[in-house]
């Protein structure tokens, strides 16, 4: 029914898949039910909290004003009393427990240490002596203190954990809407498959590892799971599963094996006949054959039509689930109502060089952990290889809780470098103690070295960096991203300088003014960054269009950095004249254009160096960061001197053409 172009890229594809999967519609659970799934309402108090003035501590209400002295205890108030007819007036106090009402007429509560009991009267009547002067309000919670009457205190969308469930029981909810979470399927494919308890294997058979393995994925995931077992490499029974299977009220179907080129390959070719089909090669590596399509079930009427998500994933058992995490997670999310479906990504510092891949972007199998390093004072995560990676070796998995996004260089990557990695599992279950993230005693001891103390707060950067290459070539996988790697080398060069800048986020999307604006609204709108740079996109020929679609997005435009870069540019070359380069401000968010060249990357940045980090303060809405005192020419230091001083950052790149590409 469908045709899919022949090999997109992994945000193509993402995009995709993100497109395709709509939010499924709320339903109501119990509150027990709740846990972990995104609210679909607004969850309102429809009273205060606490409803009455309750005491913090354990006391005495008294009078403030009558100050120290001997009183009656004419009353008790403990917590879970109904409320207390006896009203505290001047020259009595009443006795209260932690939580208890306070009792009219009382208006601070002193606490039992500040008092002494005394002997009771002939009475029998308790006293005690107040031995300190209190103040009005004094250890009294407020009606309505902690949540006002009407106060939201859960919004739409937001993801349901056990302080949320707790929120939502004091505010009286015992159901809520939610977002529900996808029924899938689970298939595997294959001739050689045999279950997982079978004995003895004869010669060509392995054991069923890919369904158990997406099974418990999908479960990790929070989904409903329909075992569909092992279908042979038969047309014929993989329709009729196929069917069964569409039938079932899912919402997601996963197979793995079967999508490749061979003469019994029928994922595919079947797939496209029940419904549309996306896609079916993606350039990465492991997991080139993906396949993904979208299948329709019910009457001609596309309101009453259920949509069934089908994802083909290739049988080597680290392709099958380097497909689920890259695309198979951000679909379950984004069904479920997440706002934010993506794996977290971050950078990290190779342990080991690791060679990539010439031609595909590698998504490579590793540990990452957090570091703090007491011989130089820097923290930071750091990543090491699983191993020798190959597809169908499922051991390169074991441990792993990020994947590596390797460019396609074919050459090793060297120790120290900062590369991208997906997070795909908790940074947590190593056996060394040492490598989960903590801080040295010595770091947060009061006695600690106030030296020592700045040190580590400038490792955790003050800016946010993001990083947006633009180009049909490397979001295609023609090419190499070169200016985007030279970008985050850069700014990390000159961290320091800048007050403590570290690149977390970087992307690369085709020359389109939609899918530039996404990136730049998001990171702008979402993800709060500092600091935003485009590289590419700024020249003259019909593609590029990177300033038109920052100027759509920007509040206020920023020329003067346009022109200083323009005017070192100009020393390199006369064709700096041809950039259309846009700048600005959005929200708290500085956005540059900068050209493709990798060499002209480190031109502009060391030029606006000197104003980069005043900018970024007063853009963030610093007041105390006023203008430097302006320097008279007279006073000013020679036009070389300046440039010489500001130029080391830039002189240390190779020298190359600064026009944009």
């Amino acid at each position: 029914m469908g045709e899919a172009r022949n090999i997109l890229s992994v945000e193509e594809a993402s995009e995709i898949v993100l497109r395709v999967a709509e939010r499924l519609p709320p339903i109501t659970v119990p509150i027990h039910y709740a846990l972990g799934k995104i609210l679909a309402q607004d969850a309102t108090a429809p009273d205060p909290h606490p409803p009455y003035p309750a005491s913090i501590k354990d006391g005495y209400a008294v009078v403030a004003s009558d100050g120290p002295g001997e009183y009656p205890v004419i009353t008790e108030s403990r917590a879970g009393d109904d409320g207390i007819d006896v009203t505290v007036t001047s020259g009595t106090v009443a006795y209260v427990t932690t939580g208890g009402p306070i009792p009219n007429g009382a208006d601070a509560v002193i606490q039992v240490e500040d008092t002494v009991e005394v002997e009771s009267a002939a009475s029998g009547q308790k006293r005690i002596c107040v031995l300190k002067q209190v103040s009005q309000g004094l250890d009294i919670r407020p009606v309505g203190c902690d949540i006002a009457k009407g106060d939201i205190v859960l919004k739409s969308g937001e993801r349901l954990g056990p302080a949320e469930i707790g929120l939502l029981v004091t505010v009286g909810m015992t159901s809520v809407k939610v977002h529900p979470m996808p029924n899938v399927a689970v298939l595997s494919t294959g001739d050689e498959l045999v279950e997982p308890e079978t004995e003895s294997l004869k010669r060509g058979q392995i054991r069923d590892s890919n369904r158990a393995m997406i099974i418990a994925a999908a479960v990790q995931q929070q989904c409903e799971v329909l075992d569909l077992g092992i279908v042979h490499d038969d047309e014929e029974e993989i329709k009729r599963v196929f069917d069964k299977a569409f039938s079932s009220g899912i919402d997601i179907l996963i197979t793995s094996g079967g999508v490749s080129m061979g003469d019994r390959d029928f994922v595919k070719p079947l797939l496209a006949k029940s419904g549309k089909l996306h896609f079916h090669k993606v350039n990465m590596k492991p997991g080139k054959p993906v396949t993904f399509a979208e299948i329709l079930r019910g009457s001609t009427d596309k309101k009453s039509q259920t949509k069934i998500l089908a994802f083909g994933l290739p049988g080597n058992p680290v392709s099958c689930m380097v497909g689920f995490h890259l695309f198979l997670v951000p679909a379950i999310r984004q069904l479920s109502g997440w706002t934010q479906p993506h794996l977290p990504r971050v950078l990290a510092r190779l342990k080991h060089s690791i060679k990539a891949d010439h031609i595909r972007r590698e998504f490579h199998c590793a540990t990452i952990r957090w570091e703090f390093d007491n011989g130089t004072k820097k923290s930071g995560f750091v990543t090491e290889s699983t191993g020798h990676q190959i597809s169908s070796q499922l051991l390169s998995l074991k441990s792993a809780n990020a994947l590596l996004v390797l460019p396609p260089t074919g050459n090793p990557i060297p120790a120290g470098t900062s590369v991208v990695a997906i997070i795909i599992s908790d940074i947590i279950g190593f056996s060394d103690a040492t490598s989960l993230p903590s801080l040295t005693p010595e770091s947060i001891s009061p006695q600690s070295n106030p030296s020592h103390v700045n040190i580590v707060k400038s490792e955790a950067s003050e800016y946010k960096v993001a990083i947006l290459t633009v180009s049909d070539t490397v979001a295609s996988g023609e090419g190499p991203d070169r200016s985007g790697p030279r970008a985050v080398s850069f700014v990390n060069s000159v961290s320091e300088q800048l007050g403590g800048v570290s690149v977390v986020a970087t992307a690369v999307v085709p020359d389109e003014i939609p899918k530039i604006k996404e990136s730049l609204e998001r990171w702008s709108d979402i993800d709060k960054m500092d600091l935003i740079l485009t590289l590419g996109g700024t020249g003259f020929t019909p593609r590029d269009v990177t300033p038109e679609a920052t100027k759509e997005v920007i509040h206020k435009e920023a020329p003067g950095l346009l022109y200083v870069m323009m005017q070192e540019s100009l020393k390199v070359t006369p064709f700096a004249v041809l950039s259309r380069s846009a700048a600005g401000i959005r929200g708290s968010t500085l956005i540059i254009n900068m050209p493709g060249n990798p060499n002209a990357v480190a031109e502009c940045m060391g030029t606006i160096l000197p104003v980069l980090k005043h900018a970024l303060r007063q853009v963030r809405g610093d007041k105390r960061e006023k203008h430097p005192r302006h320097v008279p020419h007279a006073e000013a230091a020679p036009v070389d001197t300046w440039e010489r001083s500001h130029k080391s950052a830039a002189a240390a790149q190779e020298t190359g053409c600064s026009c944009s590409h």
